[in-house]
């Protein structure tokens, strides 16, 4: 009865319209969707400032390869098929379909350079 008599004053918006904003900022800022949970009787929402997290990754579906790489750009700024072999301990192939992966999922970008010349860096 309180909410309605606030709604009805213009001190609140119609029901469920603050978590929809909350998305839709968070979506306008490209920061990951809110977590939002029962608690105590009633719920918490937890905003995310960083998109990269490895709770946000994992979510993403990527493997371990993928996790180790993106921590590797976070840290180094760049990576290079060459980089991401050596870091993995893996082939060329499964590098380059790896890092299109990544970038299909606009986690890093290519420099536009193809073959042995080509960079990834952080969307």
């Amino acid at each position: 009865m309180i909410a309605d008599v606030c709604f009805k004053g213009g001190f609140i918006d119609s029901w469920g319209r603050g978590t929809l904003k909350i998305f839709d900022a968070c979506k306008e800022a490209e920061l990951p969707e809110p977590e939002i949970k029962e608690f105590q009787g009633g719920f918490m929402v937890t905003l995310f400032q960083d998109n990269l997290t490895e709770d946000q990754l994992v979510k993403l579906g990527l493997n371990d390869r993928q996790l180790k790489a993106v921590n590797f750009v976070k840290e180094k700024g760049k990576i290079t098929n060459k980089e991401y072999q050596e870091l993995n301990a893996t082939t060329e192939r499964t590098a380059s379909r790896d890092l299109s992966d990544l970038v299909q999922k606009q986690i890093i970008k290519s420099s536009g350079i193809k073959g042995a010349g080509a960079i990834y860096t952080l969307s």
